[in-house]
């Protein structure tokens, strides 16, 4: 076989593998669209009143994780960029943690943590009065768990890849640390911060496991776009109810990550 057969080949293959992989995260999609076109009651069932609570629950709960991800996480991760101290491996690995373990375990772990007989919850409870578990306080807890050390390993790395000469070159020039790190840090890892929002937005209003086990499926208060699905799959209407609150969340979804992406795209061009 000739150079070029060979190389005709390898395009061909890799045309066929590329087909196959764009079609089997395609095809869910469509048949999504196609279940909702055949059944007319699924658009009865996406304007019901569950549908907009837990989408208005899903969206305020995964914009206060977000908010609260991008607050104590940026400076934590520009602390792990540039910082040293002992255990800095093993507070690494940490923020892992959450992203390779299942959602259950990260529930169960906040209900020990939290929860009214938790390590923390049970004292807390005593002395104020408050309880975190099964409240849509709880909701946020987990979407932060499991959604924020998405953005952290985004920033960190938008972070690390930053030449520290800026740095001090901005400092020789009089520049404070806070100064340095608002105007000449920040406007050239913003890319990598919108890839982190866009990541742990997803991942938190996505979020089921570590929800459930933690503030529970209740209608209002804790009961999420996830958690409604699981609900209206295993009700009278089934499969029906839960395509059509899949549509209201993927449509809602794809609306937010497509700003992201604008300003991404924006912040890019304007480097």
């Amino acid at each position: 076989m000739s150079a070029r057969s060979k190389d005709q080949a390898a395009l061909w293959t890799v045309i066929a593998l590329a087909a196959i992989f764009a079609l089997f995260f395609t095809l869910p999609f469509v048949g999504l669209l196609q279940r909702a076109a055949a059944d007319g009651q699924v658009w009865e069932s996406a304007r019901s009143g569950v549908v907009r609570d837990a989408l208005w629950l899903s969206l305020w709960t995964s914009v206060v994780t977000l908010v609260l991800a991008i607050l104590f996480g940026t400076p934590f991760a520009y602390l792990l960029s540039r910082a040293s101290f002992p255990g800095k491996p093993v507070v690494d690995a940490l923020i892992d943690l959450p992203i390779v373990l299942p959602p259950t375990v990260a529930g169960v772990a906040l209900l020990t943590a939290f929860g009214r007989k938790g390590l923390l919850g049970e004292p807390l409870e005593a002395w104020s009065g408050i309880t975190l578990g099964f409240t849509s306080v709880a909701v946020i807890m987990a979407q932060f768990l499991v959604a924020a050390p998405f953005y952290v390993r985004a920033a960190k790395s938008g972070f690390d890849s930053i030449d520290r000469q800026y740095e001090r070159v901005a400092y020789t020039l009089g520049a404070s640390r806070l100064r340095t790190f608002v105007q000449v840090i920040t406007p050239q890892v913003w890319p990598s911060l919108v890839a982190g929002m866009v990541l742990c937005w997803a991942r938190a209003i996505g979020e089921l496991g570590a929800t459930l086990i933690f503030a529970g499926n209740f209608r209002g208060e804790t009961q999420t776009m996830p958690l409604a699905i699981v609900q209206a799959f295993e009700g009278s209407l089934g499969l029906t109810a839960a395509v059509s609150l899949s549509l209201v969340l993927l449509a809602v979804a794809l609306s937010v990550l497509a700003v992201f992406r604008m300003a991404a795209n924006h912040a890019t061009k304007a480097l």
